[in-house]
């Protein structure tokens, strides 16, 4: 009936529209009918649905100028809400009444500055976190919770019957119960005191409600599973047991779920086979192991640990394709000719016996003629060089196509054993790293295509065509640069973005070309539908090739098994049924690991540059803002350097050039220039860091100190501003 309702409503000039109205037009007159009625337009006005006017008219929300959407609360108390894909409201903090960042609201729109649309809330339609992190302290009365969340900066009372055996200066998990007359709470887990070591990026790993241990189900599950294979299996597989296949992966991996093999056939073509571990032998649907991976969606991995999508059992051991050892595996292994197509291919259930378990680092140094470890692995370096030879072909074939090269420096950083950041490097690249990604973009289009044309239901992974809003951005800030895009920005093809990524290599800009370019592009996500992968220039794409750690590979697996091994088509409308709303899952759990391992990341490079307050470096400006500019430093940190710390002049900022140009010396800053800045304040909490312009007279400035380690460091209090670092995506997220 609410479909009924909605579509009656909508019928701008139906006048009837009182709830007595509406009942006797849905003949909802009896009593029972009627009370039941009442209910259903409580709750759709509830939901947002519907609204009524001051007369107890109802009508639909926007015909009355209000909206609902979701609440972006800014941290100095002002905020946005979203109604649709290309309109927001602002909400200045006078207008806020009591919600929160991420509520659900209902909006009425008060007024329109220009292109900006101003709105105050009605009523919090959905809270949209009830659980936070923060830290133990004591109150007047009660004990209260100070949260971790900067958009968060009320605290949350906690009476003593509530504390379960926390006390002050225990990081928290706390559960609000009711937010009015006061925000109250209960504490659900005590993380550990703020000073033990860990406990921070434990914090961050809790503010996303991420659970580290598996619930008792999984371990009664896994008990049952052998470390070894079942041999009654190996019948119904394909025995690749003899043949030559490898691992690399890096130095510290053990969740080992992909192998190679190759070789050249008499015709001159090779043949690639990828061996893939078969999780979905293991990890059968709707299983509490199945459910519990749908639930963590991704493996999460931090500077000092890996939080599993699967148990360690599995994980590390029998799902892993440990060297010198049988294991299943699910193995796409094609017929590639010397231009690079895939002419032919299959798609098996398998058992190998991978001969080797190879390092990135020890490939790199083979083929660059290490003559030790020639020796040592003197059996596969043939196999190492053809390695070579097939993805520099599939490569050139990837570049022809226009597949974005956004070559993005990343970073990792390294800790002590007790989590104290040591160092931050940039991550290296070598020949074997491109040799497996290659390998790994064939097979996974591969299979995608394969599916694609046998019309059945699948999971996919999908990249969209940059919105145009965002190209032209992009093509305003590079235009000064000398870079522009040729044809129109609404059909524009990813070769045409390639070269201009191309014709950027060897300048001081290329990396802030590529990072801009990245932050135009849409982000990547699952769908049930195929609908092509952009950045790769690739009409087919799935994720096939990391089932341990990704929800949606180990789903690819099971639909292979039911429809390619099994061919149980019976399943095919259960499918149809499921997969998109995996697909909607696996997309989110990706974008809370992504986000988790940003802010732990940013977290400890600012614990890291604490130790270095006072000291000065050489960056580039990376981004600019009205409120000043960032820096990037060699090894990726960033820290702003605040406008108000432009001494030598007043600044204006120019949104469309995107520089700030200096009022009476006309003096401009510009994206890629190179600037010499001295590190005047780090905050762990808040994860930024400060810079100022080596050079420029200091303004007075009141002291400041931030705690580290619990250790006091007196730094300069400067006005704090953070960027999306959205650009800071690691390749397996492709």
């Amino acid at each position: 009936m609410k479909e009924e309702i909605l579509e009656l409503l909508s019928d701008q000039t139906y006048t009837r529209r009182k709830i007595q109205e509406l009942a006797e037009h849905f003949h909802m007159t009896e009593t029972q009918d009627y009370v039941a009625f009442i209910k259903l337009i409580n709750e759709m006005e509830d939901e947002g649905l519907i609204i009524r006017s001051r007369i107890n008219d109802y009508y639909l929300i926007n015909q009355l100028q209000y909206y609902k959407g979701v609440l972006e609360l800014n941290k100095r108390g002002f905020g946005f809400v979203k109604v649709d894909e290309d309109r927001e409201f602002y909400i200045h903090d006078s207008n806020m009444k009591d919600a929160l960042h991420n509520d659900t609201v209902l909006i009425e729109k008060i007024k329109s500055h220009g292109q900006r649309e101003e709105g105050r809330i009605v009523r919090v339609l959905k809270r949209g976190k009830l659980r936070y992190v923060g830290e133990v302290k004591r109150g007047r009365k009660d004990y209260i919770v100070k949260t971790d969340d900067q958009k968060f900066d009320k605290p949350i009372i906690v009476d003593a019957a509530h504390m379960h055996g926390a006390m002050p200066g225990h990081k928290v998990v706390v559960e609000i119960k009711t937010f009015k007359p006061q925000i109250k709470g209960d504490i659900i887990k005590i993380i550990g005191h703020r000073n033990d070591p860990g406990i921070d990026i434990l914090s961050i790993v809790h503010a996303h409600d991420v659970d580290i241990e598996f619930p008792k189900e999984v371990y009664e599950q896994i008990e049952g599973i052998s470390d070894e294979i079942d041999p009654s299996d190996i019948e119904n597989r394909v025995d690749l047991r003899n043949e030559l296949i490898v691992t690399i992966d890096g130095d510290d991996a053990k969740d080992l779920d992909d192998a190679i093999s190759l070789k050249k056939l008499d015709n001159g073509h090779y043949q690639l086979g990828v061996h893939i571990a078969d999780v979905s032998y293991y990890v059968t649907e709707g299983s509490p192991l199945d459910k519990e991976a749908i639930k963590r969606g991704t493996s999460i991995y931090l500077v000092d640990r890996v939080i599993p999508m699967l148990p360690h059992k599995l994980s590390n051991g029998i799902c892993s394709l440990n060297p010198n050892t049988d294991r299943y595996t699910i193995s796409c292994i094609m017929e590639i000719d010397k231009h690079g197509e895939v002419v032919n291919h299959d798609i098996l259930p398998t058992v190998i016996h991978s001969s080797y378990r190879m390092t990135y680092n020890n490939v790199n140094k083979i083929l660059d003629g290490d003559q030790k470890l020639q020796q040592e692995y003197a059996p596969a370096v043939p196999l190492f060089f053809l390695m070579q030879d097939l993805a520099t072909l599939l490569r050139k074939v990837r570049d022809e196509r226009g597949a974005i090269d956004f070559d993005v420096d990343e970073a990792k950083v390294l800790v002590d054993q007790k989590g104290k950041p040591t160092d931050v490097v940039l991550r290296k690249r070598g020949a074997s790293d491109k040799i497996i990604e290659e390998f790994m973009l064939k097979a996974n289009e591969t299979v995608a295509q394969h599916f694609k044309w046998m019309d059945l239901p699948f999971i996919y992974r999908v990249h969209e065509q940059p919105k145009v809003k965002k190209l032209q951005q992009f093509v305003n800030i590079v235009k000064p640069l000398g870079y522009t895009i040729k044809g129109s920005l609404e059909h524009v093809y990813p070769n045409e973005l390639n070269a201009i990524i191309h014709a950027s290599k060897g300048t001081d800009e290329h990396v802030i070309v590529s990072t801009l370019l990245l932050r135009c592009m849409q982000k990547a996500r699952y769908d049930a539908q195929c609908l092509g992968h952009f950045g790769l220039a690739d009409e087919y794409y799935t994720h096939f090739t990391s089932p341990i750690r990704r929800y949606p590979d180990l789903l690819g697996h099971r639909l292979i098994r039911t429809f390619l091994f099994k061919q149980d088509y019976k399943q095919t409308v259960h499918f149809e049924e499921v997969i998109p709303e995996l697909a909607e899952q696996s997309s989110y759990r990706e974008k809370e690991a992504v986000d988790i391992e940003r802010e732990v990341t940013d977290m400890k490079m600012a614990e890291y540059m604490s130790e270095h307050i006072g000291e000065e470096f050489e960056g580039m400006i990376s981004s600019i803002t009205s409120f000043g500019f960032f820096v990037e430093l060699p090894n990726t940190i960033d820290g702003l350097v605040h406008i108000t710390d432009l001494t030598d002049d007043y600044y204006h900022y120019d949104e469309k050039q995107m520089v700030l140009v200096g009022e009476r010396t006309g003096r401009i800053f510009k994206l890629s220039d190179k600037v010499k800045v001295r590190v005047v304040a780090c905050d762990k909490k808040e994860r930024t860091i400060d810079f100022e312009v080596v050079g420029m007279e200091s303004r007075k400035k009141k002291s400041k100190i931030v705690k580290i380690n619990d250790r006091k460091v007196k730094t300069k209090r400067t006005k704090k501003g953070k960027i999306n670092r959205s650009h800071r995506k690691t390749r397996k997220h492709r």
